[in-house]
């Protein structure tokens, strides 16, 4: 078996450009987690004091620590895989296998964007940066679970879940059972994309070494496992309605969650992942989209009516 850690030779000059910074990071996938952030901030204000409105201050806040957030995992992520990444042709043209930008300087923005969280955390309240030591193991942690356990989708999940109840500790600075059913939407949600999204390397990852739900089990029942993980999200997604009593807008966005999952696995097969793409990229940006705007109609309304 190969190992997957193996340098490569780089073939020109890293450039380390803002623009080949920007793609390093997938800086659009920010998509996926921050809505879940916003939705946990808007619930929770809803929560606390019937207004659904935290603040600007708040809102600019959890921003920026969303994005540091995920830029620091990502950088990481790039960096620490960038051997694997090189030996397999679906990666291999990445911004550091191609020599378009230095591991040191991939490092570099990991340490700056977990300084810019901090400030982030710090500028909210107190238990935002108690929470940071935990928050930087997940966030940097990843990337070396998938060498040692096909459970590292979970651990995916559990990290960009801390956005979704992030949002939620920003507004009132502790935990409740939103937030709790909120990070759990988000970890089974993960745990099905990323599963979706791993079926891509399935071959590759079990020649390799690499550890994955589709490289341990088969596609055919990582396609299964991804679907029930997708089913309890729906499950918890109506938990979170009746937990903060929302609205039927709130039920409404989720029906069509629902849908959007449920299109998700329909598109692709075991003997057809052609479309694996359109189902982890586009029917789950939609998908969060979906589940802000849900939110916002159900916390204006429930404002507005009192």
């Amino acid at each position: 078996m190969s190992s997957p850690l193996s340098p490569t030779t780089h073939t020109s000059d890293p450039q380390n450009t803002p623009r080949q910074f920007l793609e390093l990071v997938k800086f659009e996938h920010t998509v996926f987690a921050l809505p879940f952030a916003y939705a946990g901030m808007l619930l929770a204000s809803s929560w606390q004091d019937g207004t659904g409105w935290p603040g600007w201050e708040v809102l600019l806040w959890v921003t920026v620590a969303m994005a540091a957030a995920r830029t620091a995992a990502m950088g990481a992520n790039r960096v620490i895989d960038r051997f694997i990444d090189a030996r397999n042709p679906r990666t291999a043209s990445r911004e550091i296998p191609a020599g378009k930008v230095s591991p040191q300087a991939a490092w570099a923005l990991v340490l700056v964007s977990l300084a810019v969280l901090l400030l982030a955390a710090w500028q909210l309240n107190p238990l935002a940066v108690a929470l940071m030591p935990i928050a930087v193991i997940f966030l940097i942690g990843y990337s070396y679970t998938k060498r040692f356990t096909w459970l590292c989708h979970a651990w995916l999940g559990i990290t960009d879940g801390a956005a979704a109840a992030g949002g939620w500790i920003a507004v009132t600075g502790a935990f409740a059972l939103p937030a709790w059913l909120l990070w759990a939407v988000v970890i089974f949600w993960m745990i099905g994309l990323d599963t979706i999204y791993a079926t891509m390397d399935h071959d590759f990852d079990r020649q390799n070494g690499i550890k994955s739900i589709p490289a341990r089990f088969g596609i055919p029942r990582a396609l299964q496992m991804a679907k029930w993980s997708h089913a309890l999200t729906f499950i918890l997604l109506l938990a979170v309605g009746w937990s903060v009593g929302a609205s039927g807008w709130y039920y409404l966005a989720a029906a069509v969650m629902g849908a959007i999952l449920w299109y998700e696995h329909a598109i692709i097969r075991p003997d057809d992942l052609t479309r694996a793409n359109v189902a982890f990229f586009d029917a789950n940006m939609w998908l969060a989209l979906t589940m802000l705007l849900g939110v916002v109609a159900d916390v204006t309304w429930r404002t507005v009516t009192g």
